[in-house]
């Protein structure tokens, strides 16, 4: 068979495993071939997964409960260590915003339907207010660092090589770093028929995975240079961002489980899937 592997921008792993040829190697040790499909919204994988676009795919935390809760059957199969100095929300450094209870009636710039929504609703969550009613969250655009610098918006959800800039530029203050609140993994999923039809598959690709990753660890000046000229920005702030990732695969835990259906709980109290899930839903079914 064909594996189409979906991948963009937004995960790090697959998005260097896509360039190293692993997948393709594992994959070949079973008599069965490699295709990627590029996308830009890592917030469709489900969808893709669910049509037959892709495969096998990896996003953030918060895909994979919407994916559920459109009624797709997904099978986590990874999950990387926790990642608390991939993302933080930024205030202006003068801005009156001192605490997630001062963000009540502003405008937060954010990946809406990414594990950027899944850190502000868990934020406003704690502090006794909900992501539905108490703030504004808008899709961020590559105008959201300089509406925060004029005051347009009240806060913004920087991650990666923009947020190794904007702090290097100066002038913003973090309000929040991702790891005081979730613990931000990359997060790797499939459909159910092929992770209980095919399992070999599934540990091929998460082979593939781990060795993506011991390389980005071991050549981080390499892989910045590969993200600054496809994506833009500078290598030295790409070099930031990804020498701040752990590049570790780990297997789903119950732990996992659980820091997922915390945030599929709130999700459903503020709205923003409109049924409950039950995570463990996820899991590959026992023999």
């Amino acid at each position: 068979m064909t594996v189409v592997i979906g991948v963009h921008r937004s995960n790090p792993s697959l998005y260097h495993l896509s360039r190293l040829g692993y997948a393709e190697e594992e994959l070949a040790a079973l008599g069965e071939t490699a295709t990627w499909h590029p996308y830009t919204d890592g917030v469709r994988t489900g969808a893709h997964l669910a049509d037959g676009t892709i495969d096998f795919g990896g996003t953030g935390s918060t895909p994979p409960v919407t994916a559920q809760a459109a009624g797709h059957d997904i099978v986590y199969t990874a999950v990387s260590a926790p990642r608390p100095d991939h993302g933080a929300l930024l205030v202006p450094e003068g801005s009156p915003v001192r605490t997630v209870a001062d963000l009540a009636g502003g405008t937060v710039h954010l990946a809406v339907g990414s594990w950027q929504t899944h850190l502000i609703a868990k934020a406003l969550d704690d502090a006794g207010l909900s992501y539905a009613t108490d703030i504004t969250p808008v899709r961020g655009d590559s105008d959201s660092e300089e509406k925060l610098r004029s005051g347009a918006i009240t806060a913004w959800v920087a991650q990666g090589a923009e947020l190794a800039a904007a702090r290097r530029t100066g002038g913003l203050r973090t309000l929040i770093r991702t790891g005081e609140v979730i613990t931000d993994r990359s997060v790797f999923f499939t459909r159910r028929d092929l992770a209980e039809r095919r399992p070999e598959v599934v540990e091929a690709l998460t082979r593939a995975l781990r060795r993506a990753d011991a390389w980005a660890a071991a050549h981080p000046r390499e892989a910045a240079e590969i993200a600054a000229a496809d994506q833009g920005g500078t290598v030295d702030d790409w070099e930031t961002a990804l020498r701040a990732l752990p590049w570790t695969i780990e297997a789903v835990t119950e732990e996992f489980v659980a820091e997922q259906q915390e945030a599929a709980d709130i999700f459903h109290r503020t709205g923003f899937i409109d049924r409950a899930i039950t995570v463990a839903d996820a899991l590959p079914r026992k023999a």
